[in-house]
């Protein structure tokens, strides 16, 4: 996990290297100032030497300007070299969910993936800008300060030693305690993200059906989870400075004591007491400080496994060594194609589907809630991967495929239509980033979407909002299709891209559709009838199955499950969902 995370560091290796250093540099000063001071006491006031003292207390500043430079510098580069690591890994776990099957982003929910680029990379952010800079100073500080405060004395730096057994036990038996809550915090975190996300992506739900009292109830009781678990972990921690100030109180005061006795009997003299009295301070902080060090490590440690999780995960879906990048033409072919979305499923999703369709083939397909007809063109478009049998376009096997040709010729508009911020020609030209004006009102001339965007007052340079807010659901539906048509593919597929459009204007597009795209395969899913019976051939499906394949004429005469669904749809039946009738 370590060297995974490390590995970010990259070009910030310098600046991460130079920390340490400036540390050293800014340990060494420190060390100097208490012997300095420790002279200017016993060398100049003893023998009442002004000049002396002029010329010591002169190099002590110096020596404190030359350490106070070293630790701002060291601050810089932990700065440079955290937030570095933190763009680094931020850039690369992200581009690797863009590799993400469906099937891996199943595994993450949005609200963990979210927790995981902003808190989880901070924590890692500022745990290893910590370590660059205590965890080479604090050690170094103590053992240096300890050593130095034997070679004084080391009856009194015995003193020292005693304390930081003591303190240093303490403090790993507190860090033990209230790491264990701040491992449990951030799977927390994602329940939080996730309400927060879910609140406002079905915010019009939540105020149409007046459940904001809901809502907040649910949030606090995922903030208030995280409120616990940091409280507890924090009382564990606020025990650890009133006992590390009893700890250096008691030493100094131990050390004045014994060092007083010591200097009346002429063992030591008055600046070396002041000089180890120093060192106390340096020792028992640096303690202070490495213990902060092993909080955050520990913290992050949590952190660091969750984005690793990330970016160890491998697309199930990957190029073959010699990709096609060319696709022949529309036609597809089922070969005994069995899918399922888990190995441990015991049922597959879909069973034994054979299915041949021409290129330039209007086919429709109808079938209830969870009759796996989404699942069946994903297969297409190698959003996903067959378990059993094959997939063809172009009479190759999709898997033989490069899949960003494969994907930019099997276009796909999916059943829940999403726009991204930025203007009405920003969204369209997500299908061809290339595509000029004119080719993109030509698009939406097809897809009927001209006709309201003409009437908004900025027109194809009108700003969408994010998610696509600002337009109804059979604008936002229009608009998908047009970005869709805009790269001329060889296979369209509409799943149930026209639920939101009125008869009149699914009439057109379909119209638009057989004169302007006629050598373009299309699948068209929909629960209407009306908008699929002049297709070429009707699949009906049920239960992961085609049960049966035909005109809209033939499925009228022979098909049980469509006529009644027909009927219903025209009049001629009191029930007009498809669902109960199946």
């Amino acid at each position: 996990m370590l060297r995974k995370i490390l590995s970010q560091v990259k070009e910030f290796k310098l600046v991460a290297l130079m920390t340490p250093l400036m540390m050293v540099g800014e340990v060494i000063c420190e060390m100097i100032v208490p012997i300095l001071m420790g002279r200017i006491v016993d060398l100049g006031v003893g023998h009442s030497d002004m000049r002396y003292i002029i010329q010591t207390g002169i190099l002590m500043l110096v020596v404190a300007l030359i350490g106070l430079a070293f630790g701002i510098a060291g601050g810089f580069f932990a700065a440079k070299a955290g937030a570095g690591l933190a763009k680094n890994l931020r850039k690369a776990m992200f581009d690797n969910i863009q590799t993400f099957s469906f099937s891996n982003i199943d595994r993450f929910s949005p609200s963990s993936l979210v927790t995981r680029l902003t808190t989880d990379i901070t924590n890692v952010q500022m745990a290893f800008m910590m370590t660059l800079r205590m965890a080479m100073r604090a050690p170094l500080s103590m053992i240096t300060a300890m050593i130095l405060s034997f070679l004084i004395n080391w009856k009194l730096a015995s003193i020292y030693l005693i304390a930081v057994i003591v303190l240093g036990t303490f403090l790993l038996i507190v860090m033990r305690t209230a790491t264990a809550y701040f491992k449990q915090v951030f799977p927390k975190y994602d329940e939080l993200n996730e309400s927060v996300q879910e609140n406002i992506n079905a915010i019009r739900v939540v105020k149409a059906y007046v459940r904001e009292d809901h809502e907040i109830t649910k949030f606090q009781k995922a903030s208030a989870n995280i409120y616990l678990l940091f409280l507890k972990a924090e009382l564990n921690l606020t025990g650890i400075m009133p006992v590390m100030m009893t700890v250096v109180y008691c030493s100094i005061l131990a050390v004045g004591w014994f060092g007083a006795h010591l200097v009346i009997g002429g063992e030591l003299l008055t600046g070396q007491l002041m000089s180890l009295q120093a060192y106390s301070m340096n020792i028992l902080m640096s303690l202070m400080f490495l213990s902060m060090v092993f909080v955050m490590i520990t913290m992050s440690e949590a952190s660091g496994k969750r984005i690793v999780e990330v970016l160890d995960e491998k697309s199930d879906l990957t190029n073959p060594e010699k990709p096609v990048y060319e696709v022949p033409d529309g036609s597809i072919d089922f070969e005994n194609v069995v899918f399922t979305y888990s190995e441990k499923a015991e049922v597959p999703v879909l069973r034994n589907i054979n299915l041949h369709i021409k290129s330039g083939e209007s086919i429709g397909i109808l079938g209830g809630t969870g009759s796996a007809k989404s699942t069946l063109v994903n297969l297409i478009s190698r959003l996903y991967d067959v378990t059993e049998g094959s997939v063809k376009v172009g009479g190759i096997d999709v898997r033989q495929y490069d899949m960003d040709s494969l994907r930019n010729q099997v276009s796909v508009v999916l059943q829940k239509n999403v726009l991204f911020t930025g203007s009405i020609y920003d969204n369209l030209r997500w299908g061809d980033p290339n595509a000029s004006d004119e080719e993109c009102k030509r698009a939406c001339d097809l897809a009927c979407a001209s006709e309201f965007i003409e009437r908004m007052p900025e027109g194809y340079n009108t700003h969408i909002e994010q998610g696509g807010n600002n337009v109804s659901g059979g604008q936002k539906q229009r608009l998908c299709i047009a970005r869709a048509l805009l790269k001329k593919p060889k296979v369209l597929i509409l799943d149930d891209s026209t639920s939101a459009v009125d008869t009149a204007t699914d009439a057109k597009i379909r119209k638009a559709f057989a004169e302007e795209i006629p050598d373009t395969t299309k699948i068209i899913i929909a629960q209407r009838i009306s908008s699929i019976q002049h297709c070429d051939r009707i699949i009906v499906m049920d239960d992961g199955v085609i049960t049966d394949i035909g005109s809209h004429d033939e499925l009228v005469a022979s098909s049980e499950i469509y006529r009644e669904v027909y009927e219903s749809q025209t009049g001629n039946s009191g029930n007009a969902d498809f669902d109960e009738n199946n």
